[in-house]
């Protein structure tokens, strides 16, 4: 994944999440199989933001639109999806709902008294099933992934992107380590 913005980029994708702590990293694994699937065109940039914070600012008040891939605690049962958009999103970071709630909502806040606030901001996320200190996400999290980046897709078609499936998909980083570390438990 690229990490610094691509001049004349539009939209940025912003995976966050620990993945050390299972499916705490499901926007990172989200975004990384949106690259691994997509030829992504040049307005689209993708950033593994993990845990990151302030690191995160330049890039998107840079972009026009913004979609940003995480684990959020809705109340909901785990592996809900969730699709939280625009002005619905002040109500979302009235309760706790992410993780990384303090870093977005501190961006967001900071955009917006720059005056620099994206055109159009989602969130795409799903309530995690485990959050142990393990790599890899749970198997219930790992059967929702594809539903994950086909919100993902959805949303940027929103956005008038189309999107060209790769014929031959290249590796994951983090389902690579996912599975050699499997591999070495069994």
């Amino acid at each position: 994944m690229r990490e610094h913005a691509v001049p004349g980029s539009n939209i940025l994708v912003i995976g966050m999440g620990n993945v050390l702590m299972q499916d705490e990293g499901i926007g990172v694994r989200a975004v990384e199989e949106l690259e691994r699937r997509f030829h992504l065109p040049t307005q689209v940039e993708v950033v593994d933001g993990g845990t990151t914070g302030m690191e995160l600012f330049d890039p998107m008040r840079r972009c026009q639109k913004l979609i940003v891939a995480d684990a959020v605690n809705t109340g909901a049962p785990p592996g809900t999806l969730v699709r939280i958009a625009n002005d619905e999103i002040n109500a979302f970071f009235q309760t706790k709902l992410s993780n990384h709630q303090l870093g977005l909502a501190d961006l967001l806040a900071l955009l917006k008294l720059k005056g620099e606030v994206p055109a159009h901001v989602a969130i795409i996320g799903m309530v995690p099933h485990l959050l142990e200190n393990r790599l890899g996400l749970s198997p219930a999290a790992e059967a929702s992934l594809d539903a994950m980046v086909d919100m993902i897709v959805k949303e940027l078609h929103a956005q008038k992107v189309e999107l060209k499936p790769r014929s031959n998909p290249r590796p994951g980083h983090w389902r690579s380590q996912a599975e050699q570390e499997a591999a070495e438990c069994a």
